[in-house]
């Protein structure tokens, strides 16, 4: 929005011909972190006393760890103000045209709608059951549906570039990158509807320890803002993705600006979700930043890439997976307790220990990642 209210006015004044900075993506990013960690530091305060008053505390689940009983009561649906710090950037310093951005932050933003709908019915229930997983599934899968197919059936909005290489799926680093895949359009919108609501419920699988799913989802953003950058500029003609053998998409550096936004929003409330705990995510958080999560990865070609870069989230989720089919074959569990981080708590280690373990893992898996950029 102020890109395009204020730039063109550097063609009619010539004293504004500095508001030519904002034409440059990094320098909109940067200040997309930074709205994002600002808004978030000085509304945090006052939205954890209007949660406490409201009594939105957090209801703990009968089968989790025994440890959590102390954490009932603590307010919760932080994630809606990670939405307003993450959205309110984001509008502020994309370019609003482009589809790419439009259609991460309309699943980011639906998601977290779906999220609040759980969210309000565990607390109005006093149970730790929401909203029912059928219609979940339902809603994430319309939305993203709808947010894929608004990106690869409508040519006229989206950069000739894109139709090119769409429906392709990629391999990273050396060994595999000469080979690529390209699935019927049907398919691929499926599969990728798939990735996003896979991403997003992965990202909710994880919140389960203070500070630990927000950790990861930093670590993703600022690896894709690198991603998305380097997709879509080009330097004196000079084009970043070909140079790197990566698909060049000429709109997708804009998502950088998307993803400096979830950057700043999750420092922000890192600063008060670390542990102990003064505000807890919930769903409207988890869903909605695992939503955008799985959005960066389709718009920017990564969506074979991702289950490397968000091994955290997808370990958590086979965990699950497995315990349970384990459980309905057999009748024994593989884990003392799912997700997986809940297996190290029974076994002892502390909730903090868990947490910075995890974030240093989601840091070498991203590095990897980063590093697949030059091993083609």
């Amino acid at each position: 929005m102020i890109y395009e209210l204020f730039y063109p006015l550097k063609y009619h004044y010539a004293w504004l011909s500095w508001l030519n900075v904002l034409r440059y993506i990094p320098f909109r990013t940067i200040m997309a972190t930074l709205t994002a960690m600002v808004l978030t530091f000085l509304l945090a305060p006052w939205f954890i006393r209007e949660l406490r008053r409201k009594q939105i505390g957090q209801v703990v689940r009968d089968e989790g760890p025994e440890s959590h009983r102390a954490k009932a009561g603590t307010p919760t649906m932080g994630g809606a103000l990670i939405l307003l710090s993450l959205l309110l950037p984001t509008v502020l310093w994309s370019d609003l045209r482009n589809p790419f951005v439009l259609a991460t932050t309309a699943v980011t933003a639906g998601y977290g709608v779906i999220g609040y709908l759980d969210d309000y019915l565990k607390l109005k229930r006093k149970s730790s059951g929401g909203l029912p997983g059928r219609y979940k599934l339902l809603g994430q899968t319309l939305i993203g549906g709808a947010a894929v197919s608004y990106t690869f059936l409508l040519p006229a909005r989206m950069p000739a570039d894109w139709f090119a290489i769409r429906t392709k799926l990629a391999f990273p680093f050396a060994a595999f990158s000469k080979y690529s895949v390209e699935l019927p359009l049907g398919l691929y919108i499926v599969f990728a509807v798939l990735v996003i609501v896979g991403t997003s419920n992965a990202v909710n699988l994880t919140d389960g320890l203070d500070g630990l799913a927000i950790g990861p989802v930093m670590t993703n953003a600022a690896t894709y803002l690198i991603w998305a950058y380097i997709a879509g500029a080009t330097i004196g003609g000079f084009s970043l993705a070909t140079y790197l053998d990566i698909p060049h998409i000429a709109s997708a550096g804009e998502l950088s600006v998307f993803c400096g936004a979830v950057l700043g929003a999750g420092i922000g409330f890192l600063w008060y979700n670390t542990y102990p705990a003064q505000v807890f995510m919930g769903d409207v958080g988890s869903l909605a930043l695992g939503g955008g999560l799985g959005c960066l990865a389709v718009f920017t070609k990564n969506e074979l890439l991702s289950v490397l870069l968000g091994g955290v989230f997808v370990v958590e989720t086979l965990s699950v997976i497995t315990q349970v089919a384990s459980f309905k074959l057999t009748g024994k569990r593989v884990f003392l307790m799912a997700p997986i981080h809940h297996h190290f708590e029974q076994k002892g280690w502390a909730e903090p220990k868990i947490i910075v373990r995890f974030w240093i893992i989601s840091i070498l898996l991203a590095l990897v990642s980063l590093a697949s950029l030059k091993m083609r």
